[in-house]
């Protein structure tokens, strides 16, 4: 009797992987190879290319007029606040015929510095050697103001009992008006011109002091630990600490020196006499030449601006910010 194989158990197939997509057939690879097709997709995938850079927007008239629109806009509130001070001023002089109108102020200007430097006698000169007279005061003053009042700022802002003996006196001090100077100045020198430096020196003393004493007070303390334990001198802590932080303080002290002192030479000099800027607008007065007078006016806020300016770049040029 022949006997019937039984079929062998066949083992269940593996069921296949399905997904959202659907039904998908796993094939039996060889492990490489299977490690090689699951590198497949990665490295054949598109890398995303990187957005190209806008190009940039070469010179046209799109540009031009954009920057012409940016300079109109800088330049219209100035320009709308000038025409509107000419509107104002040539309404004063309808009521006060005594006032020179723009147009006759504008004519005298341009005959007076056609020729800003003659010299017709000692007390005769033209408006550009009164102003240089007038800068030449304010240098010698403000200058020798600086020598003392910097040191001293120093000292009174880096001891405490030098700031108890002087912060009173400096306080006293101070509110008084540069003219009630000059005729201690006049007593002391027996010299107008020496008296009007004397009066630029007193009135450009205060804000150095107070401004850099303020600086040096507010020098953090770990800095001046960091000095006490290098073992650091005096001079080398004045130097190397406290200088660079104070700077700007001390920048600051002189800026509203130098317009305190340009304000008081015109006074000064309108007393004492001589050659100045301030001599010239009191001796236009005596003339009757009310336009000159106005010319003056102007020429002095231009001359301070300018002096004013400078000193804020400089002192930007040695502001350093946290960031």
């Amino acid at each position: 009797m022949t006997a019937i194989a039984k079929p062998l158990p066949v083992a269940p197939a593996a069921t296949p992987a399905t997904s959202k997509a659907g039904p998908a057939t796993v094939i039996d690879l060889h492990p490489e190879i299977a490690s090689r097709t699951a590198e497949a997709p990665a490295a054949k995938a598109p890398v995303p290319a990187a957005s190209p850079a806008a190009p940039a927007r070469a010179a046209g008239p799109g540009v031009f007029a954009e920057r012409f629109q940016s300079l109109v806009r800088t330049l219209a509130g100035p320009v709308a606040g000038f025409v509107l001070f000419i509107l104002v001023w040539q309404v004063i002089t309808t009521f006060v015929p005594e006032i020179p109108t723009p147009a006759v102020t504008w004519k005298a200007a341009v005959v007076l510095f056609s020729d800003p430097f003659y010299v017709a006698g000692p007390n005769d000169m033209g408006i550009g050697w009164n102003v240089l007279a007038s800068l030449q005061r304010v240098a010698i003053g403000f200058g020798l103001a600086a020598v003392v009042g910097i040191p001293v700022g120093f000292a009174i802002g880096r001891f405490k009992t030098l700031n108890a003996m002087f912060s009173p006196v400096i306080s006293l001090l101070r509110p008084v008006s540069p003219l009630a100077w000059l005729p201690l100045g006049l007593l002391l020198f027996k010299a107008a011109n020496l008296a009007a430096i004397w009066a630029i020196f007193i009135c450009s003393i205060w804000p150095m002091i107070i401004n850099t004493a303020v600086g040096v007070s507010r020098v953090p303390q770990d800095y001046m630990n960091v000095a006490r334990v290098l073992n650091l001198s005096e001079w080398k802590i004045i130097k190397k600490v406290l200088l660079p932080a104070v700077l700007p303080y001390m920048l600051t002290g002189v800026r509203l020196s130098i317009s305190t002192a340009w304000l008081v030479i015109v006074a000064a000099e309108m007393l004492t006499g001589g050659t100045g800027i301030g001599f010239w607008v009191w001796d236009e007065w005596n003339n009757l030449k009310v336009e000159h007078i106005i010319i003056a006016i102007f020429v002095i806020g231009i001359v301070g601006l300018l002096l004013e300016v400078a000193l804020m770049q400089l002192a930007k040029r040695f502001t350093y910010s946290a960031d």
